[in-house]
């Protein structure tokens, strides 16, 4: 089966400055791949490039077998109705109520009546467990949390293919940062979804990952389900999944699944 997302031999440069060195990567259908690596090892733009936002200096994106940056500007908008993407700190349109910031990729983009972008809108909303009433809120008299769902209703809104997350709890107390990752867990399953996330959250990291990408040292130094990746001598994955964090993170999942097995 092809990949969801292909990347080729991809080169990274701001000036002199190599973030990517032939870096190979493949997103599958119907998992959730994390990037993770340390400050400067190019994660948000191997996302954006993934994106189609940002040109690699050398090297092929193919998302849906087509590469995007070979694309006709026509062509990647069509691509780009088959992703959504939920931004770090929400990035709702402050001048629109939260109905109206879900309702936008459906007016802007498809021909479609406005009772049936209304009914659709409500329902992605309802979907993340907005209320029609929080829905007629403006997103400065919404809370953090509520910010994040009605981002993630609107990243749902065209009933994309592929979903791009960056730092999805971040922000976040625990009690909500739980909730919203059970959310995520949920719509991944019910809506058949390919997820690539960024975080650097341990316990979003192990309770969503089907497959984890280490970049380091301008490639991907690690790849493969949370349990293969921290078996891995390396520096960086000893320092940043065995340390004191990921050791309580991996034993809150441990136990979670003990509890699942025995019907708990």
């Amino acid at each position: 089966m092809q990949p969801i997302i292909q990347i080729r031999q991809l080169w990274t440069r701001f000036g002199q400055f190599v973030v990517h060195q032939d870096l190979d990567l493949e997103v599958r259908k119907g998992e959730i791949l994390s990037l993770v690596g340390g400050s400067g090892s190019g994660k948000t733009t191997l996302l954006r490039q993934m994106l189609g936002l940002e040109q690699p200096a050398r090297g092929s994106v193919q998302v849906f077998g087509e590469d995007i940056h070979r694309a006709s500007g026509a062509r990647l908008q069509a691509l780009r109705n088959q992703w959504g993407m939920l931004f770090q700190h929400g990035a709702l349109f402050s001048a629109l109520t939260a109905f109206d910031n879900v309702a936008q990729p459906m007016r802007e983009l498809r021909n479609l009546p406005e009772d049936l972008v209304r009914d659709a809108a409500l329902l992605k909303l309802d979907m993340v467990g907005i209320s029609p009433r929080d829905a007629l809120k403006m997103p400065a008299d919404l809370s953090g949390g509520m910010v994040k769902r009605v981002a993630l209703a609107r990243a749902l809104a065209l009933e994309p293919q592929l979903l791009f997350l960056d730092e999805p709890t971040a922000g976040l107390d625990p009690d909500l940062s739980d909730s919203f990752v059970d959310l995520i867990r949920a719509l991944h399953r019910e809506l058949h979804l390919t997820v690539v996330m960024v975080t650097h959250d341990l316990d979003t990291l192990f309770e969503l990952s089907t497959r984890i990408a280490v970049l380091a040292e301008k490639h991907v130094i690690a790849n493969g389900t949370p349990e293969e990746v921290i078996r891995l001598p390396h520096p960086f994955i000893r320092d940043f999944f065995l340390g004191e964090r990921g050791q309580r993170a991996l034993e809150v999942l441990r136990n979670r699944e003990m509890d699942m097995e025995h019907g708990k």
